[in-house]
């Protein structure tokens, strides 16, 4: 089984739209036993808290749900558990260190680094507010990460 885990600052808006567009992907591709698809946060802020209610609204319009999704911080164990971590931006980067170290097993990337775009960040509807650039850039994410682990990009 595969196993990614998508990260971003507080684990309302970005990563786990992340977590549940990769969830429809791999459940439409019939591939959900291969998989399995979690987020977390690298700040505390928002532990516990549910998915912020835009982000559920996004999901919801492209009929996707994320109930029961609540904010958790991620984890040294997490580094170990997962083969894939992902996070949304440069920050996340920066901020994960202190759970990941120096990367030695090459785990971690930038979503958008699985993109015809090659990187930069995902933009974060928190501040712009718009949340139709934010799934735009999750989707194309998933979708050529999901083509990359099966040997398809």
């Amino acid at each position: 089984m595969t196993k990614i885990l998508f990260v971003c600052h507080g684990n309302i808006c970005r990563s786990p739209m992340a977590e549940f567009i990769m969830k429809d992907i791999v459940s439409k591709a019939n591939l959900s036993k291969k998989y399995e698809i979690a987020s977390a946060a690298t700040s505390t802020e928002e532990i516990g808290n549910a998915v912020y209610p835009a982000a559920r609204r996004k999901l919801a319009a492209k009929g996707i749900s994320c109930q029961g999704k609540t904010a958790r911080q991620m984890t040294k164990y997490d580094y170990s558990y997962y083969d894939y971590i992902v996070a949304m931006d440069d920050n996340n980067l920066r901020n994960m260190t202190r759970f990941v170290g120096t990367d030695p097993d090459n785990k971690v990337t930038k979503l958008l680094e699985h993109t015809s775009r090659g990187g930069g960040s995902v933009a974060d509807p928190w501040y712009t507010g718009n949340f139709d650039i934010t799934w735009d850039d999750i989707y194309d994410g998933c979708m050529g990460l999901l083509k990359e682990i099966e040997g398809e990009a």
